[in-house]
């Protein structure tokens, strides 16, 4: 029988680490080849990793919530020698190209809810999970040579989930994380959901009754899960996370950015209410529009008057480069942290594509759907703070970027309006700048540009 030794490969744009979401075999299982095998969490999404080979898991060397190093192994295969060929037992190189590797097209039509592993291709539509054999097989077949009559009569038995692998499939991953902060050892929390499916609910109240694993309920939890001592209202009186994934890669660039680029921030405040107008025309004719989309537009046509706002700072090369085209990002929050997906080449898209495109990505950014190379390759970004009631900020650039534009929310105000005094909707533009990159009136005139469309839509006419 030959072993292959199945290491994290490198997931992309260099990343370091990842992080085990969840398993989707356990030891004992037999799998096919790209049939998904788990899930991991690197900085910038979350991706299905599909199996190197077929074969049967011998051992899995990382539990869901490590952090793993790229390199690492992860998995043991044992798979069927074939005849003339030695055993392969290195792990695989991350960095190797796939020469069986499918077209793109293929690769993105997989049905999958998270992007497939570059250079696996597509995952394998199994239609159900691969039957898990009880533990007493699994015993009997790592420590002795058993028949394998005997091996396939104890997988027809119904599998029983009597440790703590097993019982993780009874959940789900952010009920996991739950329980990893609170301190709650799922193995004994029984199931109330269909077919024992542990609960956030059975979770949460696990925590406050305390526990068989974690005493009484103001017991002190371990490093990097909630610290409940004496909580009041439910809520503990300190909390601990893990800085990892999202977080972790945020506050990384956000440091390098803010203590390399020299920052400058201008603010503008427009009348937009021609433009709301606009927008409610648009919808009532059937037609794709936001106000997000109508900046984002703007923003656009700015650009091209105005091209030092669209480009970067190669340190390295000792050189500005000046990009032709908009891959324009769009800040999103979501329950993993601030992520910021583009959209490329956004110059070239009419104002109804904007409205979808943007609404896309901010939803796939939400459900954990974006991918790593719609993370990647921004020239500019627009972060929306008014949608949470802010009027203005001083937002810090994405690395690499030599721009980017806060809109703040849209109040009604009185305002100057044909030489008298109205109530209008208004807003508040922030523009943060590289200023090695962007002189502060070549940033005030691509301010008043975008500010000039928000204002009166048809300006356009006369800039294009």
């Amino acid at each position: 029988m030959a072993v292959k030794e199945f290491a994290l490969p490198d997931l992309g744009e260099g990343l370091t680490e990842s992080e085990i979401v969840e398993w989707h075999v356990a030891v004992g299982d037999m799998v096919t080849l790209n049939q998904p095998i788990a899930e991991v969490e690197t900085a910038k999404a979350i991706v299905s990793l599909p199996s190197p080979v077929a074969g049967k898991i011998t051992a899995l060397h990382a539990e869901p919530g490590a952090t793993v190093m790229v390199g690492a192994r992860i998995v043991t295969f044992e798979l069927e020698a074939v005849a003339g060929e030695p055993a392969d037992t290195k792990a695989p190189d991350a960095n190797a190209p796939d020469t069986k590797a499918p077209d793109a097209t293929a690769a993105s039509s997989a049905p999958e809810r998270n992007s497939v592993l570059v250079g696996y291709g597509p995952a394998v539509e199994t239609g159900k999970r691969p039957t898990r054999k009880p533990r007493a097989a699994q015993a009997a077949s790592e420590q002795s040579a058993a028949p394998a009559a005997a091996v396939d009569s104890a997988a027809a038995e119904p599998a029983t989930p009597s440790t703590p692998a097993e019982a993780r499939t009874k959940t789900t991953p952010p009920v996991r994380k739950l329980a990893l902060d609170l301190g709650v050892d799922l193995t004994q929390v029984p199931g109330t959901g269909p077919e024992g499916v542990i609960t956030r609910e059975d979770v949460t109240q696990a925590a406050a009754e305390g526990s068989p694993d974690s005493g009484t309920a103001g017991k002190a939890a371990s490093t990097g899960s909630a610290q409940r001592q004496g909580a009041a209202g439910g809520r503990p009186r300190e909390q601990r996370t893990p800085i990892k994934s999202v977080r972790k890669a945020t506050a990384a660039a956000m440091v390098s950015s803010a203590f390399t680029a020299p920052h400058v921030t201008e603010f503008l405040t427009v009348d937009v209410t021609r433009t709301l107008e606009l927008v409610a025309r648009l919808k009532a004719g059937g037609n794709p529009a936001s106000m997000l989309a109508v900046v984002a537009k703007a923003l656009c046509i700015g650009v091209a008057r105005n091209p030092s706002v669209n480009s970067r700072w190669d340190a390295n090369a000792n050189e500005i480069v000046e990009f032709g085209y908009v891959n324009l990002g769009i800040a999103v929050a979501t329950p993993r942290g601030l992520m910021v997906p583009n959209l490329k080449d956004a110059d070239a898209m009419t104002l109804a594509e904007l409205t979808e495109a943007i609404g896309t990505i901010a939803r796939d950014a939400r459900a954990s759907k974006a991918t790593p190379a719609s993370l990647n390759g921004g020239t500019i970004s627009i972060t929306n703070v008014g949608v949470f009631g802010i009027d203005a900020g001083t937002p810090i650039l994405n690395p690499g970027e030599a721009a980017i534009l806060a809109t703040g929310a849209v109040r009604k105000m009185p305002w100057e309006h044909h030489g008298e005094v109205a109530l209008r909707d208004v807003m508040t533009l922030s523009l943060s700048f590289d200023h090695r990159l962007v002189d502060g009136e070549q940033g005030a005139r691509f301010l008043t540009d975008v500010g000039a469309i928000l204002n009166d839509p048809g300006t356009v006419l006369s800039m294009v």
